[in-house]
């Protein structure tokens, strides 16, 4: 199920965020398993982190990527859900 526009992100005390190169590097301290962004992954957690709603991040980065809106919140849909399933982040609607 796709998180509403206005939903923000948490990231839980259970996640250690590093940045490596310019990527961020999660590591889930429950699972101690690790989790690699690419370049955009880490512009998505930036914004995220910083406290932007899902529309608030789709809205900066349709400004910054030479791409579709509808497509840039597609792709943050389906990271989200995945960083959702693996625990490494909280959604707060």
């Amino acid at each position: 199920m796709p998180l509403p526009p206005a939903a923000r992100i948490v990231v839980p005390s259970e996640t250690l965020v590093r940045i490596v190169d310019g990527q961020a590097v999660l590591l889930s301290l429950k699972t101690e398993r690790y989790y690699g962004l690419d370049d955009v992954g880490t512009r998505i957690w930036d914004l995220l982190a910083a406290g932007k709603t899902l529309a608030e991040t789709a809205a900066v980065l349709a400004g910054e990527f030479d791409a579709p809106a509808g497509k840039i919140e597609e792709d943050m849909q389906a990271l989200l859900a995945e960083l959702l399933r693996e625990g490494l982040v909280e959604s707060r609607a």
